[in-house]
């Protein structure tokens, strides 16, 4: 990149990649951001890797279209089944959110055993357990498909979220995995609940948030290239579905208001 202020295109099926660029605002304030969540093909958890490849690389095209010089793959799913089909077909230099989760993941682990939490379909995936244990860290995944829908009502600090979330962590930290010291949220959607999660794990656990983790790679690649850059961010958002409800759900994530969302349809 020669820009002096880059053009970062941000890809997710839906909000919870919002995280990702709140995250990346926060660490990279001078630069433009483009979001695409595809949010009328959302869950992407129960489609099969090719669908999930089609429409990410059709995402990557659209935004490589309007000028993203760096693709971050802000959705799990993607990131687990399509990251070598997106760099493949992309221009630009693609950065997922599972490798850098589990960079983090295995250095804040003293005792090399990490737990981590996400949804049905990136469980099934096993991205990160692959990933970890390539790393030397001995990992056990578990599912919590109800966090998703709780945090997305709005419920992020709610009792009911609470107690599912304890359910969750009371049987992802047994069977051996006691002494696990890092628990990794391998879902966006999670550091909505951080601090409710901090409070029903066990207390000699670390929090690591994927979607800080990836902010970092993405600012270090960013300082590595030399990109010099002023003024505050540029945000623009793009949805194919409704674009009320990506306002009125994506403040939530992005920790700001949404202004603008313009809808947009891909083709198959």
């Amino acid at each position: 990149m020669t820009k002096l202020r880059p053009c970062i295109g941000v890809f997710d099926s839906g909000f919870g990649g919002l995280t990702v660029l709140r995250e990346m605002v926060r660490l990279i304030p001078n630069a433009d951001y483009l979001y695409f969540g595809d949010t009328a093909r959302l869950p992407y958890g129960s489609k099969s890797a090719e669908t999930v490849s089609r429409y990410a690389v059709g995402a990557a095209h659209f935004l490589e279209q309007h000028g993203a010089e760096m693709l971050v793959i802000a959705c799990n799913t993607a990131s687990a089944l399509a990251l070598d089909s997106i760099r493949a077909g992309a221009h630009v230099p693609v950065i997922g959110v599972v490798e850098p989760g589990a960079d983090h993941g295995a250095q804040a682990s003293k005792g090399k055993t990490v737990v981590v939490v996400a949804t049905d379909a990136t469980v099934s995936s096993h991205a990160y357990l692959k990933a970890l244990e390539a790393r030397g860290i001995s990992a056990k995944e578990k599912a919590c498909p109800l966090l998703v829908p709780l945090v997305e009502e709005g419920w992020t600090d709610h009792k009911v979220t609470e107690e599912v979330a304890r359910i969750y962590l009371d049987e992802a930290f047994r069977d051996g995995f006691q002494a696990a010291d890092v628990l990794l949220l391998g879902c966006t959607h999670y550091p909505l609940i951080k601090p409710l999660l901090q409070r029903v794990a066990p207390e000699h656990v670390t929090i690591v948030d994927s979607a800080e983790s990836t902010a970092g790679v993405v600012a270090k690649q960013l300082a590595q290239s030399g990109e010099r850059a002023a003024g505050k961010p540029g945000l623009k958002f793009f949805a194919t579905d409704s674009v009320e409800k990506f306002r009125r759900l994506g403040a939530r994530f992005l920790g700001q208001p949404i202004e603008e969302v313009q809808h947009v349809q891909l083709s198959e």
